[in-house]
């Protein structure tokens, strides 16, 4: 009977490479997306667009103000946290993306989705919020999980 019952469920146990593709692909898309998207219009980045005029590691001249808005602490040192939400969807998002240091990337990028959410967007609304939630579910979960068997950190780890 025990051995009816490994076999029967050493199928379920095994992953396969097909379920870790599907686990990597929302880590795939978000990190794409913050990088190409959203990092790269508040941080200067080789792919930022042009006519947003910034360098290299530049925050944009618009997002510290956009920052102090939220009053509080960020009102206190609007450039540092503008400096960590454009780093954190910048090149968390490479991170991300690239499956390094996964942990490490998803757990900024869940603090700056969060900020967003709750200081940037509440006010107006969930359907502006959306954004920021899914990836916020997705840095979540990858702040969990790791990068799976699709990502950098599989490699360096074995």
């Amino acid at each position: 009977m025990i051995t009816l019952i490994k076999k029967l469920t050493k199928p379920l146990l095994l992953p396969h490479w097909y379920q870790d593709l599907l686990l990597a692909i929302p880590r795939l898309v978000c990190g794409y997306l913050l990088t190409a998207d959203f990092g790269s219009a508040k941080f200067g980045l080789p792919w930022s667009p042009k006519d947003n005029n910034l360098h290299l590691f530049e925050v944009a001249f618009w997002f510290p103000h956009d920052v102090a808005a939220y009053g509080g602490i960020f009102k206190m040192f609007p450039v540092f946290f503008a400096w960590m939400g454009a780093f954190s969807e910048a090149v968390g998002g490479i991170f991300l993306l690239a499956g390094y240091q996964t942990r490490l990337f998803s757990t900024l990028i869940l603090l700056t989705m969060l900020v967003a959410m709750f200081m940037q967007q509440w006010q107006n609304g969930l359907w502006n919020m959306l954004p920021a939630m899914g990836f916020a579910w997705v840095a979540l979960y990858t702040s969990v999980i790791g990068s799976g068997r699709f990502g950098i950190d599989h490699l360096v780890t074995k």
